[in-house]
C-alpha cells in the first residue's frame, strides 16, 4: 500500500470505531492493513496510521487489542531496525580524497564510547524467562471486575509468561483474550465448564514441552478462540506425540503376547507403597534364547512395572 491508500484504511477504522461497528469489521480492517503495508518512519508519520492502531490496545474486545498490540510492536521494531541500517556511519575524508589522521585524545578528556559495537537491544522485562509470572512481572491482572475470572486471567498470564521473552503489556493482551474466549465458550458464566477448561488451557501452558504452543498463542497463530476450543490432545507438542503412540503400541504389544496365569508372591517389593503384595506374570515377548519377561502389579496401590 502507498501512502494514500494507508491513510483511506486509518480513516476507514476510524470510522468504524466512531459507528461502533462490530469487532469483526475491525479486525478485517486490521489484518487487511496488516497483509498490506511496509513501515517506515516516513509512513507512519504521514498518515497517522499508528496513532490510529495503537488506539485500537485498548479495545473492549481482546481479540482487537492483542491484534492491534502486535502490530504496533513489530511496526516500532521494524522502522528501529531500518533505522539502525540507514544510520550505519560512513568513514571521513579530506577534501583532496585521503583520509584525516583521528586526533590525539588528551589526557583530561573523557574517552570516547566504541562505535563499531552495536548497542544492546534493551531487554522487554528484567526477570528470568523460567520465573515470569504476574506477581514477578508486577503486572495488575483485576481487569474484569470478578474477582473469579480476574484470578482466570493471571493463570493464563502465569502460563504465557513461562519461558518467554515477551513484553508483559503484550502477554496480559493475550492473557485476557484467551479468558474472554473460554468465558463466552462457557455461556458468558462462571460454572465448572469454564473452571475445567481454564485448568486445562494453564496446564498446557506451563508444560516444559509446550514451548511452540505458548509461542503460537501468544504470536495470534493460534487465535484465542481456537486455543479456548482445543482438546489437550490437539494441544499436545509433536514429541510428546511420538512418545504416547510408542507407549501405546508397546500397550499394544504386551496386551497381545500369551500370558500365564498370575501368581501372588511377597518375594517382590512395590516401589511404590513398600508392600509385599505382588501379583507377577511372565511371557516371551523377544526371542526364544532371550530371558522371559516379568509383568507385576501391586495389589495394595495399582503401581505396575516390569522387569527381564
Amino acid at each position: 500500500m502507498d501512502h494514500k491508500e494507508v491513510a483511506l484504511r486509518g480513516k476507514s477504522i476510524s470510522k468504524a470505531i466512531e459507528a461502533k461497528e462490530p469487532s469483526s469489521s475491525i479486525l478485517k480492517l486490521l489484518n487487511e492493513l496488516k497483509d498490506g503495508i511496509r513501515p517506515t518512519e516516513d509512513l507512519l508519520r504521514q498518515t497517522k496510521i499508528g496513532v490510529t492502531v495503537n488506539k485500537l490496545r485498548q479495545h473492549a474486545d481482546p481479540a482487537v487489542a492483542s491484534l492491534a498490540t502486535r502490530m504496533v510492536t513489530k511496526w516500532r521494531e521494524d522502522v528501529k531496525n531500518s533505522k539502525g541500517v540507514a544510520s550505519r556511519p560512513k568513514p571521513s575524508s579530506a577534501s583532496n580524497g585521503t583520509s584525516s589522521p583521528a586526533p590525539v585524545p588528551s589526557k583530561t578528556a573523557s574517552p570516547a564510547a566504541p562505535t563499531s559495537a552495536p548497542a544492546a537491544a534493551k531487554p522487554k522485562h528484567g526477570v528470568a524467562p523460567e520465573k515470569r509470572n504476574a506477581k514477578t512481572d508486577n503486572i495488575k491482572y483485576q481487569v474484569t471486575g470478578d474477582e473469579q475470572r480476574d484470578n482466570c486471567v493471571r493463570l493464563m498470564y502465569d502460563g504465557l509468561a513461562y519461558m518467554s521473552d515477551e513484553s508483559p503489556a503484550d502477554i496480559l493482551t493475550t492473557a485476557r483474550a484467551v479468558e474472554n474466549a473460554a468465558y463466552d465458550g462457557a455461556g458468558s458464566r462462571v460454572n465448572d465448564a469454564y473452571k475445567a477448561k481454564i485448568k486445562s488451557l494453564f496446564s498446557n501452558l506451563k508444560n516444559k514441552s509446550s514451548v511452540h504452543l505458548r509461542k503460537r498463542v501468544q504470536s495470534g497463530e493460534i487465535t484465542p478462540k481456537r486455543f479456548a476450543t482445543m482438546t489437550h490432545e490437539e494441544m499436545k507438542s509433536d514429541e510428546r506425540k511420538a512418545a504416547d503412540e510408542k507407549l501405546e503400541k508397546e500397550n499394544m504389544n504386551n496386551a497381545m503376547v500369551a500370558q500365564v496365569e498370575k501368581s501372588i508372591s511377597k518375594e517382590f517389593q512395590c516401589g511404590k507403597c513398600k508392600k509385599r503384595m505382588v501379583s507377577y506374570s511372565q511371557a516371551q515377548t523377544r526371542s526364544a534364547d532371550e530371558p522371559m519377561t516379568t509383568f507385576c502389579e501391586c495389589m495394595n496401590c495399582g503401581n505396575r512395572w516390569k522387569f527381564s
